[in-house]
């Protein structure tokens, strides 16, 4: 990789470089996705779906918000869940 030397010129090789760090984030959202043995909204998996096809919900292990939390070592980032609490009932959604 090049360094320009005056400040003003363009760093595209920076640029790619800030765009992979994208990819990689984007990556570890994936990631995460797969860990979750449920279907839900946009989030559908065909293995988690109801004999009708309908999304299957796994509100007892799911019913969260979940983050990953970045200390600056990717191997050992950490997934950090919140229940959601409220007066609302989890249900099952039909989309037909």
């Amino acid at each position: 990789m090049i360094v320009p030397r005056d400040a003003s010129e363009i760093h595209s090789e920076l640029e790619k470089a800030g765009r992979v760090s994208d990819y990689m984030e984007l990556t570890e959202l994936m990631v995460d996705t797969v860990q979750r043995e449920e279907s839900s909204g946009a989030h559908f998996r065909t293995e988690y779906q109801t004999e009708e096809g309908e999304a299957k919900w796994n509100h007892a292990s799911f019913c969260c918000s979940s983050a990953w939390g970045w200390n600056n070592n990717p191997s050992s980032s950490m997934l950090n869940k919140e229940k959601l609490i409220g007066t609302l009932t989890p249900s099952v959604q039909s989309y037909k």
